[in-house]
């Protein structure tokens, strides 16, 4: 079967791999859909994501859906041909994390294509993949796979709104209209926020979040454009750039709670540290999602609107030209990769 592997920094190959057989407590997922994640993107082109480095070849991929083929001895689940999303993670379940209920920042995970350990955790870009039976999860009635490939994303989404707090009637700002943002606002609509704020570069993210429901967008390079909000109740930072951060922490008002979530640059990221103090903000991290992923599926199910974020489905024999787009924010949200149909 065929498989999207990163060999290294700029080397993505599509490659040839054997056909995995699901083992004990395991089930085999042909898969159709997988997201094109911005960690993907910083394997391929940075050989690493934050401070986890590659160190051998790794298959990519933990935005996926499918269905279901078969099972391992003692596992159940959906039936086979049920489709399904796969939850990527499998946390320990004892460190003092897992027992405290915050299995997302799990010290001991397991997460498909992530090189935060050695051996590497080999991903879902392929045809087939054995996941823990556990992982998976129906779709609800009337989800089509193309829609539910957004399941991960939109997850990481609900978790930052969540570690904000109750945004309830409240003016949020998000930082960063990647497909991240984009779905940080259809979280934040969806939990009852009065108005969401979005800033970003470039014209086309924008549209991007007017799509996901954002109320008003704006320039971040253009100090004059008349969106700018003079203070917002809560803030989100999405785009992984410290000036992202350093306007969420300038707009937010005083007592107020900024979440980062996008991913910083590795090493020492500058912030305007005084306003923490001399404001009693809190800024609050949020990494992952745990069981959101379940509320994932039943709100893209309920919400059509999230199929304008796909931008393009590309078929895993391109899987480069795929890449290529989902980095061109200028062109693209959400990218798909088709594992049905391999070819260009």
């Amino acid at each position: 079967m065929l498989g999207c592997v990163i060999h290294g920094q700029d080397d993505l190959r599509v490659d040839e791999l054997p056909v995995p057989s699901a083992g004990p407590g395991e089930s085999l997922v042909a898969v159709r859909y997988g997201g094109v994640c911005g960690s993907d993107l910083h394997y391929w082109r940075h050989g690493g994501v934050g401070d986890f480095r590659l160190r051998e070849p790794m298959v990519l991929g933990h935005e996926v859906v499918g269905t279901v083929l078969s099972y391992g001895d003692g596992a159940t689940g959906p039936a086979p041909g049920t489709a399904v999303a796969v939850h990527p993670a499998t946390p320990c379940g004892v460190c003092p994390e897992c027992a405290d209920g915050r299995a997302n920042v799990c010290r001991d995970t397991r997460y498909l294509g992530s090189a935060a350990r050695t051996p590497h955790v080999q991903g879902a870009f392929a045809a087939q993949v054995v996941v823990p039976a556990r992982q998976l999860r129906e779709l609800p009635a009337g989800l089509p796979l193309r829609r539910a490939a957004l399941a991960e994303p939109l997850s990481v989404a609900l978790h930052a709104v969540r570690r904000a707090g109750a945004v309830q009637d409240r003016h949020v700002l998000v930082t960063g209209a990647g497909p991240i943002g984009c779905l940080v606002v259809a979280a934040a609509k969806a939990a009852g926020a009065a108005r969401v704020t979005v800033t970003d570069l470039l014209p086309q993210a924008l549209s991007y979040a007017v799509a996901a429901g954002a109320d008003a967008v704006v320039r971040a390079d253009d100090p004059a454009d008349p969106g700018w909000p003079t203070e917002v109740d809560v803030a989100v930072e999405a785009s992984g750039v410290a000036a992202g951060l350093d306007t969420c922490l300038r707009l937010v008002r005083r007592g107020a709670v900024v979440v980062q979530l996008g991913m910083l640059p590795p090493g020492q990221s500058p912030f305007a540290g005084n306003l923490v103090v001399s404001r009693e903000i809190e800024l609050r991290g949020a990494f992952r999602f745990d069981e959101e992923f379940d509320e994932a599926l039943v709100l893209l199910a309920a919400e059509p609107r999230f199929d304008s974020l796909v931008s393009a489905v590309v078929p895993l024999g391109a899987a480069e030209s795929a890449f290529t787009l989902a980095a061109d924010r200028s062109r693209s949200c959400k990218v798909l990769l088709d594992f049905e149909v391999q070819q260009d």
